[in-house]
């Protein structure tokens, strides 16, 4: 990084700093970021909602797999349309887009009259949530200053996370209801923040970068004096993203031309991404892909969405004490996000990813070695192992969002150029969810086809080759203003060659 850059990010973190988190941002990426919340709750409630779904309309293993799984597939397409979406309406619009069809979504699965109508529910509200999970940390990144980027951009992860306990909450209180009519309730109640979402939505600023590559460079400087705690800290914002958009020197009050790709924003994207990539923009993407491969092909989703079964194996009885437990372990993961997202601005990204892989690898071996051990031998007879199955579980979920979870959202929306980011968000999303689908519908047939312990030995060998990938592909960021991540991996040009 030359000094001209280096004195614009330590400008823009004094600045940023001043006053602390800025209200209105905070407040404008938590409402982007409740879909979050109603992911999260739907892959919470899943989990007990099987256990209820599959004695009422009598469907099986198979079909079992199908509905945990087929959310997520989904979601890849969607998060593939998202970014040019975004791109072309705006990251607000996406954001009513996505509430809308997480909406239609929960009506369609809280009637679930058969299989087939919870299957169509549970694939609309996909790609609700593939829309929504490319789009709410990019914007939170996008209007937020680099002092508070890691807190606000985690705040989805937060969102998901206490989505995925009070999901575990719902399961258990709403289990005492009829059969016919507790799971429903489980998974329909969700329509109801879908549609305050939508409208909460409506009330929120358009993200500046975007409006700046729209050339509406007057809104964009109203929305950064609002999101930005001195007049001069959004002056300085201002002027690196019309550098990085490619916009020449103007008054911040006038409207301009839209450069290259702006009103037509994301044409083109593709080819610079995928078929003519600069150096640093493939090292970029490759960093953006491998931390969303790795963080569902450590198992997380396994132990989240099939705790109650994993549970059971451990030698834990009763459906109630099992809901239970499980509820316990969703209240471990919403308290370990909230120590992350308060240390991963003053910390770094790569500290914590690094202690949480390593933490998950020891509680993976833990938890493998307790499976196994219970397996071989009656539960009652070894509670060593029961011990070291639940012990394990709450580690891994605690390591994975004490690090894992939050920086992988956080790092990922942060390190594509302006106008690539949308897409190549998208990119790492698609590639989200993708493994989140893979995990969630194979892990009762992987189970059983080489133990239970057997898997998450194998989820233990996949968290070490994740340590190493992080360990030499995965830079810091932290700090650096969104217009100045590409150094971090080479750019050697300057702002100007974003475009």
């Amino acid at each position: 990084m030359d000094g001209h850059q280096e004195q614009s990010t330590n400008g823009v973190e004094r600045e940023g700093n001043r006053g602390g988190i800025n209200k209105f941002a905070c407040a404008c990426a938590i409402i982007a970021s409740i879909i979050s919340i109603l992911m999260g709750y739907d892959t919470g409630v899943m989990s007990g909602a099987m256990l209820f779904m599959k004695e009422d309309l009598k469907i099986k293993d198979g079909q079992v797999e199908v509905l945990a799984g087929i959310m997520n597939i989904c979601a890849l397409v969607g998060s593939l349309t998202a970014g040019r979406l975004s791109d072309w309406l705006g990251r607000r619009c996406t954001i009513v887009v996505a509430s809308v069809i997480f909406l239609i979504g929960s009506v369609l699965m809280g009637i679930g009259l058969n299989f087939a109508m919870l299957f169509c529910g549970r694939c609309v509200a996909g790609v609700g949530v593939g829309y929504a999970l490319m789009v709410a940390p990019v914007y939170s990144a996008e209007i937020s200053s680099p002092a508070t980027r890691g807190f606000l951009t985690s705040l989805p992860e937060i969102c998901i996370s206490f989505g995925i306990l009070l999901g575990y909450v719902s399961n258990y209180f709403l289990s005492e209801l009829p059969l016919k009519v507790g799971w429903r309730v489980m998974l329909g109640v969700a329509a109801v923040p879908s549609a305050a979402l939508g409208l909460g939505a409506l009330a929120m600023p358009e993200s500046p970068r975007w409006l700046v590559m729209q050339g509406r460079v007057r809104e964009a400087k109203a929305v950064l004096l609002r999101v930005s705690n001195t007049p001069a800290e959004a002056e300085l914002r201002l002027g690196e993203i019309k550098a990085a958009a490619g916009i020449t020197a103007t008054g911040d009050d006038e409207d301009v031309k839209p450069p290259p790709g702006g009103r037509n924003l994301g044409e083109g994207v593709w080819k610079e991404l995928l078929l003519r990539p600069r150096p640093h923009v493939r090292r970029i993407l490759a960093a953006a892909l491998g931390i969303h491969f790795f963080e569902h092909a450590t198992g997380i989703e396994a132990v989240v969405l099939y705790s109650p079964r994993i549970f059971k194996k451990a030698g834990v009885e009763g459906r109630r004490r099992l809901l239970l437990v499980t509820m316990g372990m969703g209240v471990t993961k919403a308290a370990f996000i909230l120590v992350a997202t308060c240390l991963i601005d003053k910390v770094g990204r790569r500290p914590l990813l690094l202690s949480s892989v390593g933490g998950m690898v020891l509680c993976l071996l833990g938890l493998g070695s307790g499976l196994t051990a219970v397996e071989h031998g009656e539960a009652a007879n070894r509670p060593w192992a029961v011990g070291l199955c639940i012990s394990s579980v709450f580690l891994y979920v605690a390591s994975f969002s004490a690090g894992m979870g939050p920086v992988t959202w956080v790092y990922s929306s942060e390190i594509f150029p302006l106008r690539l980011r949308a897409q190549g968000a998208s990119l790492g999303v698609a590639v989200n969810r993708m493994m989140n689908g893979v995990v969630s519908m194979t892990f009762i047939s992987l189970y059983k086809a080489i133990t239970i312990g057997g898997a998450f030995f194998m989820f233990a060998g996949i968290a070490v080759v994740a340590w190493l990938f992080f360990f030499f592909f995965c830079p810091e960021t932290k700090g650096r203003s969104l217009e100045e991540t590409e150094a971090a991996f080479g750019e050697k040009g300057g702002r100007n060659n974003n475009n």
